[in-house]
């Protein structure tokens, strides 16, 4: 694998292709519009100076700066995948947006393209017909800051061929990603199994009345010695996607769903890539 498709350039799909790019890749990013591709230009500069600061391992030797001319940036979906030999899916978490674009992608991608979904909810196997080739696709699932927190879990579906996984948790190692081989199917796989309860038990905090952002995060990071708390994970995650997961949910998620489009998303302040979700930040540059 040498030519990388990363589809989707918020948050973690900007990181992927950063990680991607940094460790030698050459790399295609997509997004949907000139305006989203502009923002991943200045993700990426701001990764490139995050590598140096958390002193990742030649960063500062030229590396992260040499990372970024390594990725291609193009709003063409078919031109984006056109050549490469593994595609990593990183669009929200809509199951029938990301069935069209699998059904898109595979009318355009050689028949030896690998299909990856780095999708944190969703088992590959709701996405694998649309894919048109089931044996070439899995999931590939990153945390966030993945530099740091440099986890890649390796989810196959029953269709999976063997030697995929094996070439993906390959290409996982080359990225510098410790690969966590899971063996059969499990919605949120081993991490989001463990967080996605820990968050959603704080948004019923929050919709019940029973207290504020500031006080569960507080309450959180005292009592545990955790760096960060559930809803300033909810901001570095974005709060789109905490939208799209919570409303999936029962009733008591799909009231905190509509608070957190009411009060913020509407609004504009989607997390930390904004400057301001639960909390206010600085502006990525």
């Amino acid at each position: 694998m040498k030519n990388i498709t990363v589809l989707g350039t918020g948050v973690l799909g900007s990181q992927i292709a950063f990680q991607t790019a940094f460790h030698g890749f050459d790399v295609t990013a997509y997004d949907i519009d000139d305006a989203s591709l502009e923002r991943a230009g200045e993700r990426f500069r701001g990764l490139a100076a995050r590598y140096v600061a958390d002193s990742v391992e030649g960063a500062a030797d030229g590396g992260a700066d040499a990372a970024i001319p390594r990725i291609r940036l193009t709003t063409d979906l078919e031109d984006a995948v056109a050549a490469a030999d593994l595609v990593i899916e990183a669009v929200p978490e809509n199951l029938e947006l990301k069935q069209g674009i699998y059904r898109r992608v595979a009318e355009a991608a050689p028949s030896s393209t690998v299909f990856a979904t780095n999708s944190s909810t969703l088992l590959p196997s709701a996405l694998a017909d649309s894919t048109g080739r089931p044996d070439r696709f899995l999931a590939l699932h990153f945390a966030n800051e993945i530099w740091s927190h440099n986890t890649a879990e390796v989810m196959g579906t029953p269709s999976t061929d063997p030697s995929v996984y094996a070439e993906v948790v390959e290409f996982a190692r080359h990225i510098g990603m410790v690969p966590i081989e899971i063996k059969k199917e499990k919605a949120g796989y081993l991490l989001n199994s463990l967080l996605v309860p820990f968050l959603q038990a704080a948004g019923e905090l929050l919709v019940d009345g029973i207290a504020e952002p500031e006080a569960i995060d507080a309450t959180w990071r005292i009592g545990t010695g955790a760096p960060a708390g559930p809803f300033e994970i909810y901001d570095i995650v974005g709060l789109t996607t905490a939208y799209n997961i919570s409303r999936m949910g029962d009733a008591k998620q799909q009231a905190f769903a509509d608070l957190i489009k009411e009060r913020y998303i509407d609004q504009g302040k989607l997390g930390v890539a904004t400057g301001e979700g639960f909390y206010t930040y600085p502006r990525e540059s």
